[in-house]
């Protein structure tokens, strides 16, 4: 008999989740702001190290950069089918997915400090190629930590109560670390007298990073996962199982509106520091204030969407939080000077970040769960990596279109990109359209019914 699956142990599961999204917050939303831009009096600090690195253009509008960022998506995409037969097909004597995760979250903390310190010689191209070089490495560590990290969702989210629950407590460790990331300027800020201007910065990701480590190496040393999950390796190999995977009808209605959302959420995230600096002239150490808001905001209506889900179903949940997202886009595209247009985007971004952090996810787990039950095979890894895969596909196209569209880095070049955010968004709401959850959940029940 296996141990029962409670609460607690899925809480301590979900601080690895916060160790992660820390390291991904310090590299997706301060690397483009710290290796490109120009300094101002109000934000010096912007593009502090844009000196190291190639700026110009090199095709068409496409910056270094930009390139760069992307190439590191698609990497990070191609990667994640690979780690994830690779940890469906794995007979561990520790399991499927936690070896992996205790292996990796040293050496993924250390990448991340390396990309703010490393890229610094007095050669600009040996700056580019180390950049390159880096941003790969970081890539494929953290889908080594969360390709196996995400299977683990669905393999201890073994009723729908466990799914929502899960879902419900990684969004809030996720947010929690995304936040703490924008914290970065103010706690640079504290250690300027210490380490001058750039190196507080540095110093400032080496602590984030040695506290993400600790979070991620938590759930890796606590949870003995042969003693709650009794899951046979998958015999289908890596490529064999990804195309399996979408030939799912009902996953690739799902992956076609997550691909959108998440081209469009990217756009966002990415101009964020922006919009505050440049379009509300904000200093930057307010985006630790505005993000906490939101994050608090959206944390309250937490148990608001835990409850409603079962009620109102998770698909009428997530097209409106994709609405409310385009809202969000759309006043951002047409904010004017002063912190309370930060506060009115960090409050109206608060619904869809609760709805949206939440219940993917669990939708994710549902079609992985019904693929087990009618296959008898469980591979609930790739379900994840090719859901990665996909959306990360979007990610980069962002990240290019983000950087080749604010080249000039003009005001109306960083509120083109909430425009195109707000459209692509409104799309991805009318494709989710096409998800069946109801089917897909009669058909779990029916399954398990047979079987009891």
């Amino acid at each position: 008999m296996k141990k029962q699956i409670t609460n607690k142990l899925l809480w301590i599961f979900a601080i690895g989740q916060f160790g992660w999204s820390l390291l991904s917050g310090v590299v997706a939303n301060w690397m483009v702001y710290y290796y490109t831009g120009t300094p101002d009096a109000q934000n010096p600090n912007t593009g502090i190290f844009a000196s190291g690195i190639t700026q110009n253009p090199i095709l068409f509008k496409l910056t270094l950069f930009g390139l760069v960022l992307a190439v590191g998506r698609i990497f990070d995409a191609i990667t994640d089918p690979l780690i994830a037969g690779w940890s469906d097909r794995s007979k561990y004597k520790g399991g499927r997915r936690i070896p992996f995760m205790r292996a990796i979250a040293i050496p993924f903390a250390l990448v991340t400090i390396a990309l703010f310190v490393v890229p610094q010689t007095g050669n600009i191209a040996v700056n580019d190629v180390l950049l390159f070089t880096l941003l790969m490495v970081f890539y494929l560590f953290m889908t080594i930590f969360c390709t196996p990290y995400n299977a683990l969702i669905a393999e201890l989210g073994d009723t729908q109560e466990h799914r929502i629950n899960v879902s419900t407590y990684i969004s809030f460790t996720f947010i929690v670390g995304q936040s703490l990331s924008f914290m970065l300027p103010n706690l640079a800020g504290m250690l300027e007298g210490m380490a001058g201007q750039a190196g507080s910065i540095r110093l400032a990701v080496t602590i984030m990073a040695a506290i993400a480590c600790a979070a991620m190496l938590i759930p890796s040393f606590y949870i003995k996962e042969r003693d709650y999950i009794d899951a046979k390796p998958s015999e289908t190999k890596a490529f064999s199982s990804l195309l399996k995977t979408f030939r799912n009808g009902q996953f690739r209605r799902f992956v076609y509106s997550d691909v959108i959302y998440f081209f469009a959420l990217t756009l966002f995230q990415t101009g964020l520091a922006f919009y505050e600096t440049k379009l509300m002239e904000i200093e930057d150490t307010w985006t630790f204030v505005l993000t906490a808001t939101m994050t608090f905001i959206s944390v309250l209506l937490y148990p608001a969407v835990n409850k409603l889900a079962p009620k109102l179903g998770k698909k009428k949940l997530i097209v409106t939080g994709f609405f409310a997202y385009s809202l969000v886009f759309l006043i951002t595209s047409l904010c004017g000077k002063g912190l309370h247009w930060g506060f009115i985007v960090a409050v109206c971004a608060a619904v869809p970040m609760a709805i949206l952090g939440i219940l993917p996810q669990a939708c994710v787990a549902d079609v992985a769960e019904l693929s087990r039950l009618e296959t008898g095979e469980d591979r609930s890894g790739m379900f994840f990596a090719a859901r990665t895969f996909a959306f990360k596909m979007g990610q980069a196209l962002a990240m290019v279109v983000f950087t080749s569209m604010t080249v000039s880095a003009t005001a109306a070049s960083y509120r083109s990109t909430a425009i195109v955010a707000t459209a692509t968004c409104l799309i991805g709401a009318c494709l989710f359209l096409l998800y069946n959850e109801k089917m897909i959940l009669g058909r779990i029940s029916e399954l398990r019914s047979g079987k009891k």
